[in-house]
């Protein structure tokens, strides 16, 4: 592909590279490889305990508390990835993403030598906000020193990392707490994590353009609460509560006054955390709505293909995990060749062609009964997991080209924030539809909870598992939604407006 020096003023260029740039050729692969590493750790870190919790709950003990080890982690993330996204265009990309990796690192060290499981959940809340910081800063620093043509390549890599982070997470979390110890699932992170940073350190030179310096907007802190209280609803309701408790009402109607204090306080504010113009962009509305659908997908697929192939086709567990890998290899496929598509044909003619390849994949999902083989899941997954690289990467590139540098981490981070939440509506939804099932074939909700999943029929598991398939293809469709929406192709060129018309 070709080059260009990753030392970018702010207003990036995207012209073919000079003489005087040829100096500085090599900078843009290690900062690759630096962000690469860091979103491969805080995508691991995702997954990486769940092999690992017998091995954590026998020394810390615990055991009705670890589902927060998994909660709190992606809460932090969550809940921060939009005022990161605003910090990083305010102080800057390499602050931020440095400050991200030394808050995971010393959330790991602190996990490492846990004394307890409360102490565990703690510092893994911790290590949370600095995942928050790291996916926005690191996916807009790509934004940065690629152009529109190169950005598709660099997605690629980026999509492989979160996809393989799937699959190789919960291997290697089995692999260290059988051969070595549950903490050196953290351990593992300080060299990883030091070494990338020192590269970002050493390589990228960051120099924005002088700016007048408005004040902070502290009154943003209302949208981590609000986003607080509304995924702690998604992910602990039907679980640690029912969904009509007053738990449940306590979350979801602080959301919603929360919201409606934000709302008001940011109307005013000299510099959001969440601009109005955000929710008034043609691109930046159609590629959060593929992150919302996309995120909603990924957990229907990858939270119940693996149970449905080995509790109804009788498959192992190693030939599930390969189902699933299927998407890993769909996705960065897509996201690596989508340049060629939407340079040619236009954003909307790229996204709907993965809304295609989406649908098509959800659909043969739904289609899979008891006697169908395994390799037919495998297929279905290959085929979402193209559509999902036809949607989400080059929805990234498309928004990151639309807005000007001071305004493109502001809207990675509301893309990210949009993917994480749409993780846990898919969670909340999903369960809801299966337990709804199971508990109607087994005669209410206290037997269904009294039966462990290897103990449930197929004659009870399958229409389950089947009715969460058929709302997994629903919600794909949606990405024609997406598709739609954005624009076919941006105004004179990469890093314009896009058009509003054909």
């Amino acid at each position: 592909m070709p080059d260009r020096p990753a030392r970018l003023p702010v207003g990036v260029t995207t012209a073919a590279p000079t003489r005087a740039s040829v100096g500085l050729r090599s900078d843009r692969g290690p900062i690759l490889g630096s962000v690469m590493i860091s979103i491969a750790l805080i995508a691991i870190d995702a997954t990486i305990l769940a092999t690992a919790v017998p091995a954590i709950v026998k020394d810390l003990g615990g055991f009705t508390q670890f589902p927060w080890l998994f909660s709190a982690y992606l809460l932090t993330q969550a809940i921060s990835t939009p005022v990161y996204g605003k910090l990083a265009d305010t102080f800057g990309r390499k602050p931020l993403m440095l400050f991200g990796i030394g808050t995971f690192v010393v959330g790991s060290v602190l996990c490492a030598v846990a004394w307890s499981m409360g102490a565990l959940i703690a510092f893994r809340a911790l290590q949370g906000l600095g995942a928050g910081a790291i996916q926005p800063a690191g996916m807009t620093i790509m934004g940065d020193i690629y152009s529109v043509a190169e950005r598709a390549v660099a997605q690629g890599y980026i999509a492989s990392v979160w996809a393989m982070s799937a699959v190789v997470g919960p291997a290697l979390g089995g692999l260290f707490s059988d051969h070595l110890s549950w903490r050196w699932i953290f351990w593992i992170n300080v060299p990883l994590g030091l070494l990338a940073a020192a590269v970002l350190w050493l390589r990228f030179d960051e120099r924005p353009e002088p700016h007048e310096r408005r004040p902070i907007d502290w009154w943003g802190a209302l949208l981590v609460a609000a986003a607080s209280a509304l995924l702690l609803g998604l992910l602990e309701g039907g679980i640690r509560w029912p969904w009509w408790s007053w738990q449940s009402g306590v979350a979801f109607g602080g959301t919603a006054v929360l919201l409606v204090l934000f709302v008001r306080v940011e109307g005013r504010a000299a510099d959001p955390v969440l601009p109005g113009w955000l929710f008034r962009h043609r691109v930046l509305n159609a590629a959060t709505v593929g992150a919302f659908v996309a995120g909603m997908v990924m957990l229907g697929v990858t939270s119940y293909i693996p149970v449905y192939a080995q509790q109804v086709l009788g498959a192992g567990a190693t030939v599930a995990g390969f189902a699933v890998a299927a998407l890993a290899i769909g996705w960065p496929i897509a996201a690596t060749t989508s340049g060629r598509v939407y340079l040619r044909w236009g954003f909307r003619s790229c996204l709907l062609l993965g809304a295609a390849f989406g649908a098509g994949g959800a659909v043969i999902i739904a289609l899979v009964g008891p006697d169908s083989p395994v390799w037919l899941l495998a297929v279905a997954c290959l085929v979402l997991g193209l559509g999902l690289g036809y949607v989400v990467s080059p929805s990234v590139v498309a928004l990151q080209s639309a807005v000007e540098f001071r305004q493109r981490g502001v809207a990675t981070g509301a893309n990210m924030f949009a993917r994480s939440v749409g993780s846990a509506v898919g969670v909340a939804m999903f369960g809801a539809i299966a337990n709804a099932i199971v508990a109607d074939r087994l005669g209410g909700a206290e037997a269904a909870g009294a039966v462990e999943l290897e103990q449930l029929p197929v004659g009870v598991l399958d229409p389950a598992l089947q009715a969460v398939f058929l709302a997994v293809a629903a919600c794909a469709l949606l990405l024609v939604l997406a598709g739609l929406m954005m624009p076919s192709r941006l105004v004179d060129g990469p890093d314009r407006e896009p058009a509003t018309s054909e």
